[in-house]
Parts: structure tokens; C-alpha cells; sequence
């Protein structure tokens, strides 16, 4: 599995709805790299998204 590396890019906006719990663990991962939360949450799903077994019977 590749290594998660955060970096900056801009993206279109999006609005989501979390625990406060979660946004408290987001924020303080986002700080610890430097990013705001929104590019944070956003390359966790990019990771999410790339590295996520592909259902057996996809033809994707």
C-alpha cells in the first residue's frame, strides 16, 4: 500500500457532516501537516478512493 502524503491543491467546495468527535481528529491531523481541514478531508479521500478493494463483480 502506498504512503499517505499530504500536500496542498484546490478543489471545487463541498459540504459534509461529521461527529464533533471526528472533526476534532481531522483538525488536529490537518494542523500537524500544515493544511486546512477541506484539503485534508480531501486528500483522505483521494488516498480512500485509490487504494480501496474494487468490488468483484466491477468492470471499472
Amino acid at each position: 500500500m502506498s504512503s499517505f502524503i499530504p500536500k496542498q491543491y484546490k478543489k471545487d467546495p463541498v459540504t459534509i457532516r461529521m461527529t464533533e468527535e471526528k472533526t476534532k481528529r481531522v483538525d488536529k491531523a490537518a494542523a500537524a501537516h500544515n493544511l486546512s481541514r477541506s484539503e485534508f478531508i480531501n486528500q483522505c479521500i483521494d488516498y480512500a478512493l485509490e487504494n480501496m478493494p474494487k468490488p468483484k463483480n466491477s468492470n471499472n
